[in-house]
């Protein structure tokens, strides 16, 4: 979204020279149009070039030095727009799901009742090998989730359903831009949910979906919103080494397969993403390990002007669960660093979880 955007902001200044220009160097003719979709400034560029060789064998010394300067505008121009196209098409456009929200123990789920989960997930990225150039965003997700988790089972499995309703701030710059919005994003609703706890064990299963509900404008660079449906898939499991249960390996898959945002004509490519980490007890109520997430474009986004590109991401770091006694909040923080980015912005993700059981 963020390539795409900018691309608007660009082409919109560029109409705005061309009239400049225009204007300067005739002053006494009509005012060309430039109020058509942007596809088509080369047709008023073409326009503008052809009306300047026709006067200036017939101009004067002053006009015959404005005509000129606007043909050498013109050009300038027009290479600009040959370029602007293939960097349209540079980023592949980001799924609805953010690597990181998860971690430790990733794969678990607690046993039947009405939990509570508030997440509070920060971003922060200052590098951006196929983006803009003095490329800076800080982004901070307050995401409230309500997960049920039922008496009644399925294949043996315990049914539960979620929601989650996030709300987000974010604060982009870049080379000619500098924005922020503070808005909802699409809201996520998952109406199928399984789990298993075999002796060892840990299994999970979900289907849910992001509706493009959330403040989505096509011209801005940092609306919250995505302006698409998108089905995701989960499936992921918790391995408890030891009989003491003290040692936890846990791996989450996610799998998301997006539809078509209508505004731009492209649907973006399906997502695989990779969340875990392990986990070792300290006491019955502190909990360190080591977390992690891969992130993964599995498919080309397609449409007349999509990316040829799969964005990938991976990071690594420390993270720390502990549970209150008095109150049986469970809490958890994770710092993670991306240590490798393809096609998207690379930083580091913070994410502090609370869990209450009601």
């Amino acid at each position: 979204m963020i390539a795409k955007n900018s691309i608007w902001v660009n082409k919109r200044f560029i109409r705005q020279i061309i009239e400049a220009g225009s204007a300067v160097a005739f002053p006494d003719s009509p005012r060309i149009g430039l109020d058509s979709p942007p596809g088509n400034h080369k047709d008023i560029l073409n326009v503008v070039v052809r009306r300047a060789r026709d006067t200036l064998h017939e101009a004067g010394g002053e006009q015959k030095m404005k005509i000129r300067l606007l043909l050498s505008l013109a050009a300038a121009v027009m290479l600009v727009l040959i370029v602007i196209p293939n960097a349209q098409a540079e980023t592949p456009i980001a799924g609805h799901y953010k690597p990181g929200v998860e971690g430790l123990n990733a794969a678990s789920l607690p046993p039947p009742g009405l939990y509570f989960r508030d997440y509070n997930y920060g971003y922060f990225a200052d590098r951006f090998s196929a983006g803009p150039p003095d490329f800076n965003l800080k982004a901070y997700v307050q995401a409230p989730r309500l997960i049920w988790l039922s008496d009644y089972t399925i294949l043996g499995g315990t049914y539960g359903a979620d929601i989650l309703v996030p709300i987000v701030y974010e604060d982009l710059k870049f080379k000619g831009y500098s924005g922020h919005d503070f808005d909802f994003y699409d809201p996520y609703f998952c109406p199928f949910i399984l789990s298993w706890h075999p002796q060892q064990f840990d299994f999970a299963v979900a289907y849910g979906f992001w509706a493009p509900l959330g403040h989505y404008n096509v011209q801005d660079p940092v609306s919250t919103g995505k302006g698409f449906w998108t089905h995701m898939l989960t499936a992921g499991g918790t391995w408890h080494m030891d009989t003491e249960k003290t040692w936890a390996l846990s791996l989450l898959n996610r799998y998301e397969i997006n539809q078509n945002n209508k505004d731009l004509d492209i649907r973006p490519g399906q997502t695989w993403t990779l969340e875990g980490g392990l986990a070792k007890s300290l006491t019955k109520s502190i909990e360190v390990g080591a977390a992690g997430y891969y992130q993964q474009q599995t498919t080309r986004d397609s449409g007349a002007k999509a990316s040829d590109d799969l964005a990938s991401i991976i990071g690594v770091g420390p993270e720390v669960i502990a549970v209150c006694p008095y109150t049986g909040i469970i809490t958890s923080l994770r710092w993670i660093f991306e240590v490798s980015a393809h096609d998207r912005p690379q930083g580091n993700t913070v994410n502090l979880t609370l869990t209450k059981r009601f």
